[in-house]
């Protein structure tokens, strides 16, 4: 077994690949994620790390891990990018943050959305798209996430019991858990992601 990064008030913190730990997770209410997205190949958003971000690296690493955490978890939202999109199975719902003020470009105009993939089961009925103006925080990390759009999912997912990330990155997801007072547990395999996530715990910088 891992031993945790980090562990206090409900919030655990793993610095490991996610296939190491989640199968012997347990008890997981909703799985949360934005995970890599297959661009290392081209585009604006690149990553560098302990991977090859490519689309066989979501076929054979991400989407494995969604289907395996689907059957520990109540409710699985994901947030999956545009380029490997359809290597996810079909999900049960769908929806979009749609970004009116976005500048990014594909072949066919403005990309201003990202989706969303609903699967399982949630607690009470919602609208599953919304619009966001809000910016990115300004971690080290190639796609950091804002707050209110995580707090806006967990709070579409519903639920009060254990949130899980197994692509935490620098944390914002185990950050909303906290802030909705929900345990959560957070996998990355990059220590300096780790680090910047456990900061922001310790030092309550909650956004």
């Amino acid at each position: 077994m891992v031993e945790p990064y980090y562990q206090c008030d409900g919030i655990t913190i793993y610095c490991c690949d996610a296939r190491e730990i989640v199968p012997e997770l347990s008890g997981i209410d909703l799985t949360l994620t934005d995970p890599p997205y297959g661009v290392s190949s081209g585009g604006k958003v690149t990553y560098s790390g302990k991977f090859d971000d490519t689309p066989e690296y979501v076929q054979n690493v991400a989407v494995q891990l969604v289907n395996e955490l689907r059957a520990k978890s109540r409710a699985v939202v994901v947030t999956p990018g545009i380029k490997c999109l359809w290597l996810y199975e079909r999900p049960d719902s769908f929806g979009v943050i749609y970004y009116p003020s976005a500048t990014a470009w594909q072949s066919w105009g403005t990309l201003d959305t990202n989706p969303i993939l609903y699967y399982g089961k949630p607690t009470k009925k919602s609208n599953l798209s919304f619009t966001s103006t809000e910016s990115r925080p300004s971690y080290e990390h190639p796609c950091p996430k804002p707050m209110g759009q995580w707090r806006k999912l967990l709070g579409i997912a519903g639920g009060e019991g254990l949130v899980c990330d197994p692509f935490m990155g620098t944390g914002t997801t185990i950050v909303a858990a906290k802030l909705d007072g929900r345990p959560a547990v957070g996998i990355e395999i990059e220590e300096k992601y780790c680090e910047i996530a456990a900061n922001r715990l310790a030092q309550g910088v909650l956004f």
